[in-house]
């Protein structure tokens, strides 16, 4: 059994799979600089293999302005799409003018066929 802090580092990212041309990455809980590093190593990691990475945000609790910035430097790497995501992170990306740069899908299959 792992400790309580790596099940709680490792515990915001799931297992990541192969959907068409991209890569899906699904996150849960909050996420924030403390939790953050997980996810950043996934989506990175993906990017660098795949021209497209889906973010499957839709069990995403929580996301402050790191993980915004995290999604804002992706989107630059590669076509990065956000699945799902709940009512905070669209306000988040409605205050902040992120919502009109990143691209945001009611869920997986329609973010993989845009």
């Amino acid at each position: 059994m792992t400790g309580a802090k790596d099940a709680h580092q490792h515990g915001v990212v799931g297992d990541g799979y192969p959907a068409g041309a991209g890569w899906v990455v699904p996150a849960q809980g909050e996420l924030d600089q403390d939790t953050l590093a997980p996810l950043e190593e996934a989506l990175t990691s993906a990017a660098d293999r795949h021209p497209l990475v889906v973010l499957d945000a839709g069990c995403i609790t929580f996301g402050d302005s790191s993980f915004l910035n995290l999604l804002l430097r992706l989107h630059h790497l590669t076509d990065l799409r956000v699945a799902a995501p709940c009512q905070q992170l669209r306000r988040l990306f409605a205050v902040t003018g992120a919502d009109t740069v990143l691209s945001l899908h009611a869920n997986v299959e329609d973010a993989l066929g845009a």
